[in-house]
């Protein structure tokens, strides 16, 4: 049987487009950028990020925001979570509410965006409390609202 419409092109019909941001070491108690955004707004359909080296076992809260190019405050794009320990294979997202913490599982599957985040043009950033060690590697998915807007890791 021949397949017809290939996983990538189920993806872009479903999500937009993908863009991968490669492993890194987490931000130091200060915000990180994973993503800028740039000729526009766009819509944010899916975040999700990978550990590839374990976490630290020390307290650090983490989030994501959305800082404006220009004029304008960041924004969170979730509330806080503990990241204490979170072991390689661990999975991180957000449900697309500000004030819901950001979702973490140990692997295997984790909930992802219940609403799509409108992201003007900015970076997109990991917010850490601590200095922890531990990379995290990070794919998101969008579409443009505004002709010429697009995402490229950061």
């Amino acid at each position: 049987m021949s397949v017809l419409i290939q996983g990538a092109q189920l993806r872009m019909i479903g999500l937009g487009t993908k863009v991968d941001k490669a492993t890194a070491a987490l931000p130091a108690s200060t915000t990180g950028s994973l993503f800028t955004v740039t000729g526009g707004r766009v819509m944010v359909t899916s975040i999700v990020g990978r550990v590839t080296t374990g976490i630290q076992a020390q307290a650090n809260a983490i989030k994501l925001v959305a800082t404006p190019s220009g004029s304008g405050a960041v924004n969170d794009m979730s509330g806080t979570v503990e990241s204490n320990g979170l072991a390689a294979g661990g999975l991180l997202s957000i449900t697309g509410l500000a004030g819901d913490a950001m979702v973490k599982s140990t692997g295997g599957g984790v909930s992802t965006l219940r609403n799509p985040v409108i992201v003007a043009a900015g970076a997109i950033g990991l917010n850490t409390a601590a200095t922890n060690t531990g990379s995290v590697e990070w794919s998101l998915t969008y579409i443009p609202l505004d002709d010429g807007a697009s995402v490229a890791a950061a």
